[in-house]
């Protein structure tokens, strides 16, 4: 007999005692008897009355069943001990074993009235197979109760006989009205694949009258199931993620096609809707034996067990599913570091791998092997593209959703930048028709608008379509857009939304021509600053990470001075969120003399540069280091003088050289030389001149431009939210 899928999730996660604790094997005939009697009356109680919207006829011939085994056990539990004492032991060990059936019968029964409508007509075909197994189950289990050893009163046993025929003779049906459903489910799905998008009184006959869904929130709840299902989804089970996929972009279609804009969400918290807990599938005693899966078999993204581990570039491994799905969302750095990605190969983690399916085959985890590939040449563009349906579902879905931003009421737009920036949070081709199809001008509108979770939801959505490189230039490119960001930025009504803006003016500073417009937006670089300075821990980062970005612009450099952002970016040395962002900026500010007579006479950045030298991460000690290097080169005497003289800095040298990363080892070599060449050099380092000196000789140690080393240690991703 084929193996359930619906219980596959249990049975891959459970502990080598699930069975264990499932069977009673410790309870006497007497309390096995009562045990089964309460949970079988539980069963029925809970379900006899409850209307399934699919699987009804099955559903109904399951409960019945059930109900005669109620009323055999509770003639056994009424039979008396003595009776009971008596009774053979094939029929105890045929109890025991209905114990586990009625307990996957309630998983089945749970199933069908907790998942979504979509999700079950999806699955009709394999639902009703499901419950004829469980019928198979039943007639196998009768075929071996020995009846004519157990005294019975007549009518019970004309019931058990009967239940007995019909198990025996029941065949696997499937609902044709269901059945019928799903096909023209599906035939939707056929005609976006082929660019058509379907009559709009097909698809409310469809969802209103033949499925019951009524209203904006009933249709959420089918789109949030749906994407849980993506989430757990397991390699090539049907329907793949690429169908569920366009399910989920043509039920998104339908939610504002046939149920408008108006929506209380709008008014219940910033952002949106809060995620809902769904109820468990499986009773929280079973769930309480489920397996622990070591930290490190799980992926870094999606916190589950990897089914194919691969190393990127950067040396990370992540779940090959995972950090495709993570780079087509428009990402090029690494998740964990933050690294940017030098190619997109991906290596299988054999060695990982084998360790995994040694740790599922001891804990009976089961583990498909996968197919052998060519990975040598296998990049994150083999990862599972949105289907033409889902593309052409969700051009479809923004047309509306612009129009709305266009002509709709506030609470009408408010919803539609909600939903444009989910839209534009995952796919390139998402935020390339998007932007295309209008919405730029109409998000600048709303990101003045007095309401906090339009503006909130408008910033953000600016935020996501900015990631794609060809919005880049609508947005800059669109008459006062700059401007209404950094609106946002400085007076923000929320904590999000000027974070937001502090990120869309990072990820717009990209491109190096937009970087000294930027800066010369009035109050931008001031209100970055004062986000650096006051902000929450997020908002520090992103206001660093756009003043990193900014600075790499060598005009900027008297703009981020008298705009305070110098003195911001010293008193960020000491956070050890932002330090590594600030100490590199600060590097690229002094090479300019203007930029070293600012921070020479701040009296904090020295000190504040020497103590990252001393217990930064390996990232902040070089650029700490770099920053020192070029305030002596452009800070003349009196800066390197300040340099040489700090407490404890030519211990902190020497031991760069030989613990630092290869760039900071390269810089303090450098900065050795420069000491070298003054006059006073061995007075402060002794015998260390030697040291340097060796350590600078080799071609592969020389220094080079620091504005050709910041690139690579400096790889900040843009987030998508």
């Amino acid at each position: 007999m084929a193996t359930a899928a619906i219980f596959s999730s249990l049975r891959r996660r459970r502990s080598p005692s699930l069975e264990a604790f499932l069977a009673p094997v410790d309870l006497t005939d007497v309390a096995l008897v009562q045990t089964l009697a309460s949970v079988a009356s539980e069963l029925v109680s809970k379900f006899s009355l409850r209307s399934f919207f699919f699987q009804r006829k099955n559903a109904r011939s399951l409960i019945r069943r059930i109900e005669v085994f109620l009323v055999l056990l509770d003639y056994f539990k009424d039979s008396g001990p003595g009776a009971s004492s008596a009774r053979p032991s094939t029929p105890v060990l045929c109890l025991k074993e209905l114990y586990l059936l009625l307990y996957r019968s309630k998983m089945l029964l749970d199933y069908c009235s907790q998942s979504s409508k979509l999700w079950l007509l999806l699955q009709n075909q394999s639902i009703s197979g499901h419950f004829h197994d469980l019928n198979q189950e039943i007639s196998t289990l009768l075929d071996v109760f020995p009846l004519k050893d157990v005294v019975l009163s007549e009518d019970i046993r004309e019931q058990v006989e009967l239940m007995q025929r019909q198990a025996r003779g029941a065949k696997l049906f499937i609902d044709k009205n269901d059945e019928s459903l799903r096909i023209r489910l599906f035939g939707f799905l056929d005609q976006f694949e082929k660019g058509n998008i379907p009559n709009p009184e097909e698809l409310r006959l469809f969802f209103v009258d033949r499925l019951g869904i009524k209203d904006a929130k009933s249709c959420r709840d089918e789109i949030e199931f749906l994407e849980e299902q993506i989430v757990n989804h397991e390699g090539d089970v049907e329907p793949t993620v690429s169908v569920l996929n366009g399910f989920v972009a043509i039920t998104r279609y339908c939610r504002f096609l046939l149920f408008g804009f108006e929506d209380d969400e709008v008014r219940s918290g910033i952002g949106g809707s809060v995620k809902r807990p769904r109820k468990g599938l499986i009773s929280q005693e079973i769930a309480e034996t489920f397996v622990t899966v070591p930290k490190d078999f799980c992926c870094p993204i999606s916190l589950d067990l990897m089914r194919d581990p691969v190393i990127i570039s950067t040396g990370q491994t992540y779940d090959r599913s995972s950090i495709a799905r993570w780079v087509e969302e428009g990402h090029c750095s690494c998740p964990k570091t933050g690294q940017m990605l030098v190619h997109t190969r991906l290596v299988p983690n054999r060695a990982l791998r084998n360790l995994i399916m040694q740790w599922c085959t001891a804990h009976e985890v089961p583990s498909e092997p996968l197919e052998s590939t060519d990975s040598s040449s296998e990049t994150f563009a083999a990862a599972a593209s949105p289907s033409r349906a889902a593309v052409e579902a969700t051009r479809a879905t923004a047309a509306l959703l612009i129009q709305q931003l266009a002509d709709g009421s506030q609470d009408a737009k408010t919803v539609a930048a909600r939903e444009i920036r989910l839209l534009a949070k995952t796919g390139k081709e998402n935020r390339a028709y998007i932007a295309e199809a209008g919405a730029i001008p109409h998000l600048q509108k709303l990101l003045s608008s007095p309401n906090p979770v339009a503006q909130e939801n408008s910033v953000t959505a600016m935020l996501n379509l900015s990631i794609y490189d060809q919005n880049k230039s609508r947005i800059m490119d669109e008459i006062g857009c700059l401007g209404s960001i950094v609106e946002v930025l400085r007076f923000g009504q929320t904590t999000e939304a000027r974070e937001n803006a502090a990120a869309t003016l990072f990820s717009l500073s990209a491109v190096h021509d937009y970087k000294k417009r930027i800066a010369d937006e009035e109050a931008a670089v001031e209100a970055l600053a004062g986000l650096l300075r006051e902000g929450t821990p997020r908002g520090k980062k992103d206001a660093v990470t756009a003043l990193f970005n900014l600075s790499t612009h060598t005009e900027n450099g008297l703009r981020m001075i008298e705009a305070g952002a110098v003195t911001a970016l010293i008193g960020a040395l000491g956070n050890e969120g932002v330090a590594e962002e600030a100490a590199g900026a600060l590097a690229l500010i002094v090479r300019q003399p203007i930029g070293a007579e600012a921070v020479g006479k701040e009296e904090k950045a020295v000190v504040g540069l020497i103590a990252m030298m001393r217990c930064g991460t390996p990232r902040g000690k070089e650029n700490a280091v770099a920053a020192l290097l070029e305030l002596c080169r452009s800070g003349g005497a009196a800066a390197t003088e300040r340099v040489i003289k700090a407490p404890m800095f030519a211990g902190l040298l020497q031991t760069l050289l030989f613990t630092g990363t290869k760039r900071a080892r390269r810089k303090a070599a450098s900065l050795a030389r420069v000491f070298q060449r003054r006059e006073n050099a061995s007075m402060h380092f002794g015998g260390l001149g030697v040291g340097y000196a060796f350590a600078g000789n080799s071609a592969a140690n020389r220094d080079t431009s620091f504005a050709g080393d910041v690139s690579v240690p400096m790889s900040i991703s843009v987030p998508v939210l």
